[in-house]
């Protein structure tokens, strides 16, 4: 199913939207139309939220004014629309992804706070056994984004449009700060180990890893 819910940035504390372009095309209503129900109810429309408005190309090569909606908004002006077997089916799968944006985003938060533990456990083991290494913390780190994502943090801010100074853990997916609580608690147990930085990146990429760590 097409995507018709979006996150911009994608990132932990934004607010899911839906655009009045994507109301048009799946209501088959025109867009002028839709544009014109919203500045009509715009009063009602903005006690849930400033109506966030940006100017795109169209398809005619013209500038034109499209509609950020969030959830609240978009329901509101979807009830302004006939009940036709297009709109219902278009109301149906804009409460679907909506929820399922709303579950993945309370899921990240959860798992952040899980991972914070995690974190400070590997930072004590770092400082412990490698008190004299000022990089340590920045390596494992980014041996842990490297071994779960593909990407160290560095990357992983510039492909997603986060600012240098941002905390890359705020622009992952659920599955991904899930992945990177794993491979931590995995580097802080093998560096209690002993082990040095080599030999952990050696086996951190090792598939069996997480049935070696688990055994101790």
């Amino acid at each position: 199913m097409k995507e018709i819910v979006f996150l911009e940035p994608n990132k932990i504390d934004a607010v899911p939207f839906t655009t009045s372009k994507i109301v048009s095309e799946w209501t088959g209503v025109e867009h002028r139309k839709i544009k014109d129900a919203i500045n009509k109810h715009k009063k009602p429309l903005e006690t849930f939220g400033l109506l966030a408005s940006y100017q795109a190309e169209s398809m005619f090569g013209r500038p034109e004014t499209y509609y950020n909606l969030n959830e609240q908004q978009a329901t509101l002006i979807i009830t302004f629309l006939k009940n036709t077997p297009v709109v219902v089916a278009f109301k149906t799968e804009l409460v679907r992804q909506f929820y399922l944006m709303r579950s993945e985003l309370m899921k990240r938060r959860d798992l952040r706070e899980q991972l914070k533990p995690i974190r400070r456990e590997m930072t004590d083991v770092i400082q412990e056994k490698e008190p004299d290494n000022i990089w340590a913390y920045k390596q494992y780190t980014d041996l842990a984004y490297k071994s779960a994502t593909g990407k160290i943090a560095r990357k992983l801010r510039e492909e997603r449009g986060a600012e240098k100074t941002a905390n890359a853990i705020d622009y992952m997916t659920s599955e991904e700060i899930n992945n990177i609580a794993k491979k931590e608690n995995q580097i802080a147990v093998l560096l209690d180990m002993g082990m040095s930085y080599y030999q952990i990146k050696s086996l951190i990429f090792d598939r069996d890893m997480p049935q070696i760590v688990e055994a101790n």
